[in-house]
């Protein structure tokens, strides 16, 4: 009697790649939007993307002995957070204050539920909203771009001491006789003033805001490229800005004036990093084709309901947060049906 057929569950077809290859690839296109941003803002972005990934990276290491885990840092995993938050921060962040980030996002944000592969949501944007609610003035804070001397000197806020009260940007600009800085981000200048940044300014990083948003263009050929190597699922990103451009066009349209324009939105604030680069954490999203895409769309419908109509002018962490706590939910809705199975039946045949 020959031997009977063995059918196993998919996938049948396995990748080489890895999770290192992959989370290496990760660094590698968020490499161009960190030095972009030495480039633009000097030896303060440098401290603060050493100081999140270094301190991510100890904690990290911190927790897995804890855990009786052997060492993880050598899935790049790590590395990632402490890099997105760096990039999500003012540059002129104060360095204790990103430390604290650094440790509350991977502890509460990966640690706490077992580390790679249990996170529910985004440890870098888990550490940005912890340090959102507890030191909202100096995550509010905005340093001008291409300053003269940011290669000798950091903005006085960066080596704040803990606890203490900051020297004054203010003064730190009017000392540098910068002119016509107002310390409003592009966002803040449209939803406030409704006085909009120019296409070109911001794909090619002449405004302010964090570390790491101000290139959409660096971002994006970044986020290609991971998705043509099929590093991340394309679908999340095409419905984030598909969630965005349906309630930002018909606003548009109807008050131009009033409300910006979809592409403005796409570009702008953290939009396009957070598109790329933190919707798309494999763990947090769903994997069903339909439900990546749903999710995706969420994230832009909430990050432009919020910075239309909330009081902040930028939405995209909470948007993406929220997204990640239904991504279970999402997933499950959006099961595909089992080949031979009829409509609203559960089991198999």
């Amino acid at each position: 009697m020959a031997n009977p057929i063995e059918i196993r569950t998919a996938p049948h077809l396995k990748r080489p790649q890895g999770v290192e290859d992959i989370m290496r690839n990760v660094v590698y296109a968020l490499v161009p939007v960190a030095v972009f941003s030495v480039w633009q803002f000097g030896i303060s972005a440098l401290a603060l993307i050493l100081t999140t990934t270094i301190v991510a990276m100890l904690t990290e290491r911190l927790f897995s002995r804890l855990a009786g885990r052997g060492n993880t840092l050598g899935d790049w995993s790590v590395v990632i957070t402490g890099m997105l938050l760096a990039l999500t921060l003012p540059p002129g962040f104060p360095l204790w204050m990103a430390a604290v980030a650094a440790f509350i996002g991977v502890a509460l944000g990966k640690a706490l539920f077992g580390g790679l592969g249990f996170n529910v949501m985004n440890p870098a944007l888990v550490g940005r909203a912890f340090v959102q609610a507890a030191f909202p003035v100096a995550i509010t804070t905005w340093t001008p771009a291409f300053a003269p001397g940011r290669f000798t000197e950091f903005i006085p806020s960066t080596l704040a001491v803990p606890f203490m009260k900051p020297d004054s940007v203010a003064s730190w600009v009017e000392a540098l006789n910068i002119d016509g800085f107002t310390g409003a981000t592009p966002l803040a200048m449209q939803k406030f003033q409704h006085i909009t940044a120019s296409t070109n300014d911001l794909l090619f990083g002449n405004v302010i805001g964090s570390t790491g948003e101000t290139s959409a263009a660096l971002i994006l050929l970044g986020g290609l490229y991971l998705a043509f190597r099929r590093m991340l699922d394309w679908r999340i990103p095409v419905g984030v800005f598909a969630g965005a451009a349906l309630v930002a066009t018909p606003l548009w349209l109807l008050n131009a004036e009033l409300y910006p324009s979809p592409l403005f939105v796409a570009l702008s604030g953290g939009l396009m990093l957070g598109a790329w680069f933190m919707a798309s954490d494999m763990i947090a999203s769903p994997v069903t084709p339909w439900g990546a895409f749903v999710y995706g769309a969420l994230i832009g419908v909430l990050t432009v309901v919020i910075r239309l109509f909330g009081g902040l002018p930028e939405g995209v962490m909470y948007a993406i947060l929220l997204a990640n706590a239904a991504s279970p939910l999402i997933a499950s809705w959006t099961q595909p049906r089992v080949y031979g199975e009829s409509k609203g039946q559960e089991g198999g045949a």
